[in-house]
């Protein structure tokens, strides 16, 4: 893709898988199926809106074709961090291991969102002064329209403040420790659970293993850091408590697919970078 936002219509089995674009996507779609994301797999039925960061895995798993609305944009042409607070998706539409990467989509909205995509397929082929301006609007039109349905679907699967749960609470350790405690054991310890009890319960909530989300939280702060600062890649291996530089890269490329410089490279360094 040459220019830094584009939009097709494509079919699920032509779709060209998502591992080594430096891009945000958004895919739009209706059926009934799965995916695999960063190969964990998702299900989902009748209308969809699925939410990829730049160089996460896509794999579809249908059975039958699927019409997709496939829209990619680059950090440098909408930034999610300079924009978040207009539309609240960062961390709720993208860049959250402990939710979906997709959204179930009422019929109103589904139609609402595609007439959206249409109107950004006859705009990008536009060249006018203002045709950039105007991507950007049903861009941010789109995240906004997102998260506030998301929002309510969270809200009306909220637990009561007063009772946490065992998976509330390992998120919030995970979060306070994920970098000087990356063991499953540690986090079963805690919780006052068996390493296997531990771990069913964290699969049947998640859909991922214990040691899935451990590597996952490493991995998202590495791209934080890569992407929102211009700390050097040893200083931030040294930040996320790997050995040296070289084990850090290792373990980002294996994860990720390619090595932090190459990431930083390809998704550069953002505006709100400090």
């Amino acid at each position: 893709m040459d220019s830094l936002i584009s939009i097709q219509h494509t079919a699920s089995e032509t779709y060209t898988s998502g591992f080594d674009s430096p891009y945000y996507q958004i895919m739009l779609f209706d059926g009934v199926g799965s995916f695999e994301v960063d190969f964990t797999r998702y299900n989902f039925k009748s209308h969809t809106i699925l939410f990829l960061s730049p160089y996460q895995h896509l794999k579809w798993s249908t059975d039958c074709d699927i019409d997709i609305y496939q829209l990619q944009f680059h950090g440098d042409f909408y930034c999610i961090e300079y924009h978040k607070k207009e539309v609240a998706c960062n961390g709720l539409l993208f860049n959250n291991i402990y939710l979906h990467p997709h959204l179930p989509l009422s019929y109103p909205s589904f139609e609402e969102i595609t007439a959206i995509f249409d109107k950004l397929k006859l705009e990008v082929k536009d060249t006018h002064i203002y045709a950039d301006s105007v991507l950007r609007a049903y861009l941010q039109l789109t995240l906004a329209l997102c998260s506030k349905e998301k929002k309510t679907i969270l809200a009306s699967q909220a637990q009561p403040i007063n009772v946490p749960t065992d998976m509330d609470q390992f998120q919030q350790l995970l979060e306070q420790n994920f970098i000087q405690q990356r063991s499953v054991a540690h986090y079963a310890d805690q919780l006052a659970l068996s390493t296997d009890a531990f771990s069913k319960k964290i699969k049947k909530q998640f859909g991922k293993t214990p040691s899935q989300l451990i590597q996952d939280r490493v991995v998202l702060e590495a791209k934080k850091r890569l992407h929102l600062t211009f700390k050097s890649i040893k200083q931030i291996a040294s930040e996320l408590h790997f050995e040296d530089e070289f084990y850090f890269s290792r373990y980002f490329k294996k994860c990720v697919g390619l090595s932090p410089a190459h990431y930083r490279e390809q998704v550069g360094i953002s505006v709100v970078a400090k």
